[in-house]
């Protein structure tokens, strides 16, 4: 059994698409990225990595390569999803936390949990996902930017 830890933070700005978890959600502000820029995604991709010592997504994934640039994170996580079953490991669970002040996440958990089952290929039991605010501290407090938080067991 092996444990893994992601963290992973994207600025908001103008005329993009804020899509977390492989939800699109309605809002002014998207953000800022190389790919699709879902942060929820990329802190589950490092966690998964980084629970098998295999790098992270920045290794796998550069934002120097175009063939990235707009990439679907949801299509990531499952090359990251085969990476892992490649060296022998499968995922047990995982628990996430989103980060952010605006918008509220809640009516959109269920997708993304359902999201994050469906490319990790287990049930959606073995799936957590949480948000929260930072009651208007920090920059996901003053709406700068969300940031999401992952832990996992993988064995």
């Amino acid at each position: 059994m092996r444990i893994g830890h992601g963290y992973d933070v994207h600025k908001l700005t103008e005329n993009r698409k804020l899509i977390l978890g492989g939800v699109e959600i309605p809002f002014e502000k998207g953000l800022l990225g190389h790919s699709d820029a879902d942060v929820l995604l990329h802190a589950v991709m490092d966690s998964l990595l980084g629970a098998a010592a295999l790098g992270d997504i920045g290794k796998h994934f550069p934002d120097t390569d175009e063939k990235y640039k707009g990439a679907n994170s949801l299509e990531l996580l499952k090359e990251v999803v085969k990476i892992l079953r490649n060296n022998g490991y499968i995922l047990v669970n995982l628990d996430a936390t989103v980060i952010a002040q605006k918008p509220k996440l809640l009516p959109y958990i269920e997708k993304m949990r359902e999201n994050i089952a469906n490319a990790c290929e287990v049930d959606i039991s073995q799936i957590s996902v949480k948000a929260t605010t930072e009651e208007h501290l920090g920059f996901t407090g003053r709406c700068e930017g969300i940031s999401a938080h992952c832990v996992c067991i993988i064995e």
